[in-house]
């Protein structure tokens, strides 16, 4: 899978650092083991937003980074202790805006199978980790979200992995990746029931 994932490798976003007044990237980190797994987090249950939701590494932009790119590695850093130089970066993706119009830019990287991550319990309850396998599994998906925003209706896919839930925001950047870098064709249509967030 990893011979795939870097044969559809995209070139790194050049970033728009400033050009709107609130920017984040995040890291979609994946171990270099056989069925390589995707790096996810739960957020902090005392946290005062997104308490104990699923999540990918990385944060807001700072004027201090260099980059969008930079972002995600020093966020990933601080929240899962995740060294940048283990990280091998393959590129980055088209940028999402969240409801609360964050624009978000992912970029994916691959780290070693071995590497040892510490979660910042200020921020995080846990670490964890999702076989890629998983996601392309149609039949894993728990549900199908949709979102209305502005007179406008988005969707994710939903997922239950031991006990944690991926959805949302989280779960449509997983969706962007999954369908650019492996063709897996998620779309809204799907047998999993639906359950609209207004």
């Amino acid at each position: 899978m990893l011979t795939v994932l870097r044969r559809h490798a995209k070139q790194l976003e050049s970033g728009r650092e400033g050009e709107y007044p609130s920017q984040a990237a995040v890291l979609i980190a994946l171990t270099s083991a056989p069925d390589p797994e995707i790096i996810l987090t739960k957020r902090a249950g005392h946290l005062s937003s997104h308490s104990g939701e699923v999540s990918l590494p990385g944060g807001k932009w700072d004027q201090s980074d260099r980059s969008l790119l930079h972002t995600a590695l020093r966020e990933s850093h601080e929240e899962i202790g995740l060294e940048p130089s283990l990280v091998e970066i393959l590129g980055g993706m088209s940028p999402r805006f969240t409801r609360w119009d964050v624009l978000v830019t992912p970029y994916v990287g691959i780290v070693p199978q071995s590497v040892e991550l510490i979660p910042n319990l200020d921020e995080l309850d846990n670490i964890f980790k999702v076989p890629l396998s998983y996601f392309l599994e149609a039949d894993n998906r728990a549900r199908t979200d949709l979102f209305d925003r502005r007179n406008k209706s988005y969707w994710a896919p939903a997922y239950m992995f031991k006990g944690y839930e991926i959805w949302g925001f989280t779960a449509g950047l997983l969706v962007d990746f999954l369908n650019g870098f492996f063709d897996a064709g998620i779309v809204a249509e799907s047998t999993a029931p639906v359950r609209r967030w207004g």
